[in-house]
């Protein structure tokens, strides 16, 4: 009697399986009645996507690497308080020093005018052209147009950063 129920589970236990694939592969109706469309890949092959249009890479504009050779101090000696800010990102101070508002004509640590703290993209945040041997470095939400050579502060754009 064991031996037959067995026999009986294993066939209702076929009968599952194999019916119950059947009736899986067979077309289901949905809302709109009728069997659901089969998916073919091929029926909507993918395309190239051009882009977005109408965007335009940042790029240096023209003359922006044609810096004046000689430096008309008077023209630069100003502290300026930047007509907009601009949002870049955390600034972290050189180890060891303390906030300071600098002015043109204080002479600015060489450890605040390293690589780390160069504004080489300076035309981006509507800085000028630096003059040969001067560069604008980012001190906090100030920007200082520096000699390279002797750290003198030539002029200050106070508020470029938020």
């Amino acid at each position: 009697m064991a031996h037959e129920f067995k026999s009986t589970l294993y066939l209702a236990l076929a009968f599952v399986f194999v019916g119950g694939s059947a009736l899986a592969e067979q077309p289901r109706e949905h809302a709109g009645g009728g069997a659901k469309p089969a998916a073919h890949p091929a029926a909507h092959p993918a395309e190239p996507h051009p882009g977005p249009s109408g965007y335009q890479r940042v790029t240096e504009p023209k003359g922006w690497n044609a810096r004046p050779a000689t430096v008309d101090r008077s023209a630069y000696q100003h502290n300026f308080q930047a007509a907009r800010s601009y949002k870049i990102g955390p600034y972290r101070r050189p180890p060891g020093w303390t906030a300071h508002r600098w002015g043109y004509g204080e002479i600015l640590p060489r450890a605040y005018w390293a690589s780390q703290f160069i504004l080489a993209d300076y035309w981006l945040f509507a800085l000028e052209v630096p003059p040969a041997g001067y560069e604008w470095v980012r001190d906090g939400a100030d920007a200082l147009l520096v000699d390279t050579n002797t750290g003198a502060i030539l002029q200050v754009e106070y508020g470029v950063f938020a």
